[in-house]
C-alpha cells in the first residue's frame, strides 16, 4: 500500500474504496485466506462503523494512516481478531487478544446441540474465552453455568466476557485433570460441554494458529487425545446418571474419541456429529448409572 501520513490533506486521500482494494491486494499477496474480508473488517474497525455501512462512510487522514498500519500487521498473518480486539461468535462479541484461544464458528455447532438439551446445571471446561459457557449462558439464563480454565494468560479474557456478558456464570480457575475440580456439584451437571486441545502435534497449521494461538490450547500430543482420558474422568465424576456429555475434536478422531470413551465403561449413547461439510466434529455421550469412581 502506498505509504500515507497522518497529516496527509483529505482532498488528497483515496478513496475508502480505493484504499479497502489496496488492503486486500497486499493481504492476498500475503497469503491471508479472506484478503476482501478482513481489510473490510478492518476498515470498519477503525472507522468504528458497522462493515454494512463502508459503503456510505468517509475516512480521514488519521484513519487513512491506521487502516494501513493494520493492514501491514495482518500482512505479516498477525489474526484479525487481536487487531481488532474481539472475534464473533453465537451472535455475541467476546473480547480476545494475545494468549487466549480465538473461537472458531465450528464450535457453534455444539453450543447448537447443547441448547436443545433440557439442563439446569451446565459445566464449559477447557473454557478459554468463555464462548461455550457465555454463549449458552445468555440463552438460557436461568441455567446454572459454571466454567473451567487453568491458563493465566486465558483468565482475564474470560473474566471480561463473564463480567459483560453473563454476569452470572461462574469462572473456576483449575486444571480439568484435577480431582477436586468443582467437587461441590460433583454428581449433580446436568449438561458437560468441553472444547479442549485436540490437535496432534505434527498436524500443520496457519501461522496465525502457529505463531499466535496459545500451543497447549491447540494441541494435545501426537494424536490429539493426551487430554481426553482426563475429561472423560471429570465428566463422569460431575455428571448426574444420565447427565450429558459433548467434546468437540479433530476431524481425524471421529472414531477414536467415540471408542475411547466407550472403552471408560461409564458412558453410554455415544454418538459422533459431523459438521456443515459432513467432517466430524464432536461427539456427545449420557453419563452411565454404574458406581462413581
Amino acid at each position: 500500500m502506498h505509504r500515507l501520513e497522518d497529516d496527509t490533506p483529505e482532498r488528497e486521500l483515496p478513496t475508502l474504496s480505493q484504499l479497502i482494494t489496496a488492503a486486500a491486494a497486499t493481504l492476498a499477496r500475503a497469503g491471508v485466506a479472506s484478503p476482501r474480508v478482513d481489510a473490510e473488517l478492518l476498515a470498519a474497525h477503525v472507522l468504528g462503523v458497522p462493515r454494512s455501512r463502508l459503503l456510505t462512510a468517509a475516512v480521514t487522514g488519521p484513519q487513512a494512516g491506521e487502516l494501513e498500519r493494520l493492514v501491514a500487521r495482518r500482512a505479516a498473518r498477525e489474526p484479525l481478531q487481536h487487531l481488532t480486539g474481539t472475534a464473533p461468535f453465537y451472535g455475541l462479541e467476546l473480547a480476545v487478544g494475545p494468549g487466549v484461544f480465538i473461537p472458531r464458528f465450528e464450535t457453534e455447532l455444539l453450543v447448537e446441540w447443547a441448547l436443545k438439551q433440557p439442563a439446569r446445571r451446565v459445566v464449559d471446561l477447557c473454557s478459554g474465552s468463555g464462548a461455550i459457557a457465555v454463549a449458552f449462558a445468555t440463552r438460557r439464563p436461568e441455567a446454572e453455568v459454571h466454567c473451567v480454565e487453568r491458563s493465566e494468560r486465558a483468565l482475564p479474557w474470560l473474566r471480561e466476557n463473564v463480567a459483560r456478558l453473563a454476569p452470572a456464570v461462574r469462572v473456576v480457575e483449575a486444571d480439568v485433570s484435577d480431582e477436586s475440580v468443582l467437587s461441590d456439584i460433583s454428581g449433580t451437571v446436568d449438561l458437560l460441554l468441553c472444547n479442549p486441545p485436540y490437535v496432534p502435534e505434527a498436524t500443520p497449521v496457519d501461522v496465525e494458529v502457529a505463531e499466535h494461538d496459545p500451543h497447549d490450547a491447540v494441541f494435545a500430543g501426537d494424536d490429539g487425545l493426551a487430554l481426553m482420558p482426563a475429561i472423560a474422568r471429570t465428566a463422569a465424576r460431575l455428571l448426574r446418571p444420565g447427565g450429558r456429555l459433548a467434546i468437540e475434536h479433530d476431524d481425524t478422531q471421529g472414531e477414536s474419541l467415540p471408542e475411547l470413551l466407550r472403552g471408560t465403561g461409564l458412558f453410554t449413547v455415544v454418538e459422533d456429529h459431523r459438521d456443515l461439510a459432513g467432517r466430524p466434529r464432536f461427539v456427545t455421550a449420557n453419563r452411565g448409572d454404574q458406581h462413581r469412581g
